[in-house]
């Protein structure tokens, strides 16, 4: 059966985790899958609807971003130099309160999904307000998502009434479960401290029904760790543990200040975590114990968080900053090695993603989600391992990108976002923001 693409003459490193490069490559793909990937003397016809040619070139599965807030590209540089209480309070609320709208949140996140896709990103798990618009802008662009509206127990952007927040995360479910292939709906509980136990408990209980994930920032500051102990003597992990929030299908984001117990319960019941760690620093929130977290057996995955509080959606400078991070705060050079770095940015968070059969691993029957990145460059001389990948590379080597069988970006171009046009509508809307 001729595919539909053939990647030629690449080398190829199909399990990022396993560190095995396979030299003078291809990879065939036919609708949304890989029908090979291997070495081309193993191939037998080289005929295709359209051929890539992969020399020079280094292919791989896409990076998976586990948590971002997509429409806040219209705050990156915003409010800088903040920590996270005045951060949130005083400049990002007020500025969301004002800002946040059906249109911006549609071409915000416009930018957010070229700025992914540019840099190697094929699944993002996103979670803000409005988020039907951040959805149909994440379908247009052709990339995988996620995509989780927000609850919170205060007036938010398009749901004024907080007593509606439950009613309208579900009006969301129903909008979107199903009618994409690359568009999963999920929940997106902000935190325990600004969701009452009546609101979890409603989050949970529609997630569980609904069979969708639920994400929710937990323990990422001291100050959180504080209102959550002091007045019910739990750690933010031990409360939501409590109230049988934890599962498979409760993704916990930050747990900066998550101790041993805190991991011994969050492996015990599979409920994984993302961490940020660029975000964490800039907010001087803190930094996750990975190798502690591992230790205990947690499924840990990579996320950028939103442009406000990192300023880059780079997966490959996230995966940088997390590997010298954890190398600093253990003095420990291998506390956590580049290839389980890698792992942890593709085939582990691939399965936190909860996409069905996807792996992040490019072998026949697997969803074609890859990215080829441009070795001829003086950072990449001489390539020994994907090593450098995590310490050399950035998001501005990726030149094409798959998903699900489509090319998205080709050459350095994106083909299904006018990024002039965006460009354009966002400076619009940060128009008004400076106003």
């Amino acid at each position: 059966m001729e595919p539909d693409i053939l990647i030629t003459d690449t080398l190829l490193l199909p399990d990022p985790g396993k560190n095995t490069l396979i030299p003078n490559a291809c990879i065939a793909i036919r609708e949304d899958s890989i029908m090979y990937a291997g070495p081309m003397a193993e191939y037998d016809d080289l005929e295709a609807k359209q051929t890539i040619d992969g020399r020079n070139m280094l292919t791989m599965p896409g990076l998976i971003n586990l948590h971002g807030h997509a429409p806040m590209t219209l705050f990156r540089g915003l409010a800088d130099d903040l920590e996270l209480a005045d951060w949130l309070t005083n400049h990002i609320f007020p500025a969301e309160a004002r800002h946040v709208a059906a249109e911006m949140a549609y071409w915000c996140s416009c930018l957010a999904a070229a700025e992914m896709i540019l840099s190697g990103t094929t699944t993002i798990a996103d979670g803000y307000f409005y988020e039907h618009d951040v959805a149909r802008a994440f379908a247009d662009a052709g990339l995988r998502a996620v995509a989780a509206q927000g609850i919170i127990d205060f007036p938010a952007p398009g749901v004024p009434d907080p007593e509606k927040n439950i009613a309208a995360a579900s009006s969301f479910l129903d909008a979107w479960k199903g009618k994409n292939p690359l568009i999963k709906p999920a929940l997106f509980a902000h935190s325990p401290y600004t969701c009452s136990n009546t609101t979890l408990h409603k989050a949970k209980q529609l997630a569980r029904k609904q069979g969708v994930q639920l994400f929710i920032h937990v323990a990422e500051t001291e100050h959180e760790i504080s209102m959550i102990r002091e007045p019910l003597g739990h750690t933010p992990v031990q409360h939501l543990h409590a109230l049988d929030i934890l599962d498979a299908d409760t993704i916990c984001v930050h747990c900066v200040w998550a101790d041993g117990r805190d991991m011994e319960i969050l492996a015990g019941q599979e409920s994984p975590v993302v961490i940020c760690p660029q975000s964490n620093l800039k907010l001087a929130s803190g930094m996750a114990n990975l190798p502690l977290m591992l230790e205990k057996g947690v499924r840990v995955g990579l996320g950028t968080d939103g442009c406000a509080s990192n300023n880059s959606l780079d997966m490959f400078r996230e995966m940088d900053i997390c590997a010298k991070l954890q190398k600093l705060h253990t003095l420990d050079p291998v506390a956590v090695p580049a290839d389980r770095i890698l792992e942890l940015a593709t085939t582990q968070g691939a399965l936190i993603s909860g996409f069905t059969n996807h792996s992040a691993m490019l072998a026949p029957g697997n969803p074609a989600d890859l990215i080829m990145l441009d070795l001829v460059q003086p950072h990449f001389s001489p390539f020994y391992t994907s090593d450098l990948l995590v310490y050399a590379a950035s998001g501005a080597d990726v030149r094409t990108v798959i998903i699900n069988g489509q090319i998205v970006l080709q050459n350095g171009k994106l083909l299904t976002i006018d990024l002039g046009e965006v460009l354009s509508r966002v400076r619009t809307l940060a128009t008004a923001v400076l106003e």
